[in-house]
């Protein structure tokens, strides 16, 4: 099974939405509530190349993107094939 790693922040409606669309497809995830800031929003950072916004998705340590990424990739049936591996 894939690692799957997911930043997120408490009232984020997107997190909500990228987190829902991985447990109706039963994928075991790492979360990493960055709400309060510190090192791990700065890991973050560095991790996505810069990117500011949550959630942050990292599949196998490749890097997705955010909620509207991870539901593009399950629209073009993409991500069967990421989390298979």
């Amino acid at each position: 099974m894939a690692k799957v790693e997911i930043y997120t922040k408490f009232t984020c409606g997107y997190c909500f939405r990228a987190k829902a669309l991985l447990n109706s497809k039963e994928v075991v995830f790492e979360e990493t509530d960055i709400t309060m800031g510190g090192a791990k929003r700065q890991e973050m950072i560095q991790r996505a190349g810069g990117s500011t916004t949550v959630p942050q998705i990292f599949i196998n340590d490749q890097h997705i993107g955010g909620s509207d990424d991870l539901a593009a990739l399950e629209a073009a049936g993409k991500l069967e094939e990421l989390l298979a591996v």
